[in-house]
């Protein structure tokens, strides 16, 4: 009896969660899944129309545009992000005069909420009044030409690049967890390693990054899922990810399918299609990585 009052009593105390994931998570969960199968406007009610939505979305030349150019961007600004804050870790893991001001320093650009990131960066980039254009146009006034300085976010040949450069600015996030895996490789390995003759080089390529690997992993996969979804800098910076489209993401087509052209059920399909690419490409990463990643155990 004592027992089952106290499983009622866990039960109780447990309720909130229980409540709060069935209403705000599986509910909505398996309601995309149906909805993804119906057209549905919000403002009427779904009626099922199967795999039609799947089908538009083949012939979808702006969804094409829109994933192409996602996966151009995931491509560049992914390995860019790792690099960059795998470096500054091993740069902040030197015993230097001043090392937590440093860390500081590197750390707190991510701080930056992304809207006002958003607009600091058109400030910056801005073709005619621009900072960054500026100066250009004072230290380098020899150079002369219809296309110069570039216009960075009007010019479909610069616009993703200036994106992928910003992407770079967040590397802050994945450095404090770099860094916690290199304070956690055993001091041993690189005596060992010195003792050998080993130098930087050879010591990174087979001491350390070994040994963080299954942190490079972490953050190689939290990094597919957050390019993958970029959102906030291309919405807030550019107009319908104008010029031409040409950062014109997923997740802004998503967004515009839903709460624009209210087609829900064409938005939720285009949801799973990016939960299933985000998962396909998470599982391959921890296949790729079998045989590279080395737990401490």
């Amino acid at each position: 009896m004592n027992k089952r009052k106290e499983t009622l009593t866990a039960l109780l105390f447990a309720s909130p969660w229980f409540v709060g994931f069935t209403v705000f998570l599986l509910y909505p969960i398996i309601a995309s899944i149906y909805l993804s199968f119906c057209d549905y406007s919000v403002l009427r009610p779904a009626v099922f129309i199967g795999l039609q939505n799947y089908s538009d979305l083949i012939n979808d030349s702006i969804f094409k545009q829109a994933l192409s150019n996602t996966v151009i961007y995931t491509a560049a600004a992914l390995p860019l992000g790792l690099v960059v804050s795998l470096g500054l870790a091993m740069l902040l893991n030197t015993k230097v005069k001043g090392l937590a001001f440093y860390r500081t320093l590197f750390y707190m650009p991510s701080l930056v909420p992304l809207v006002a990131l958003a607009i600091l960066m058109q400030f910056i980039f801005n073709g005619q009044y621009g900072v960054l254009n500026s100066l250009l146009r004072e230290f380098l006034p020899f150079v002369h030409g219809k296309s110069w300085p570039p216009n960075w976010l009007g010019d479909p040949r610069f616009s993703k690049l200036v994106l992928i450069f910003i992407s770079a600015w967040g590397a802050g996030n994945a450095m404090v967890i770099y860094l916690a895996g290199l304070q956690d490789v055993p001091v041993q390995l690189y005596e060992a390693a010195q003792l050998d003759g080993a130098g930087w080089c050879s010591t990174t390529r087979n001491v350390t990054i070994p040994m963080i690997s299954p942190v490079i992993l972490f953050n190689l996969v939290m990094g597919i899922i957050g390019t993958l979804q970029v959102f906030t800098l291309p919405y807030v910076i550019s107009n319908q990810g104008s010029p031409m489209r040409s950062i014109y993401f997923y997740t802004m087509y998503l967004f515009d399918n839903a709460f624009v052209y209210h087609k829900m059920g064409y938005a939720c399909a285009m949801g799973w299609i990016l939960f299933i690419i985000i998962l396909l490409l998470t599982l391959l990463s921890f296949k790729l990585s079998e045989k590279h990643v080395h737990y401490g155990s």
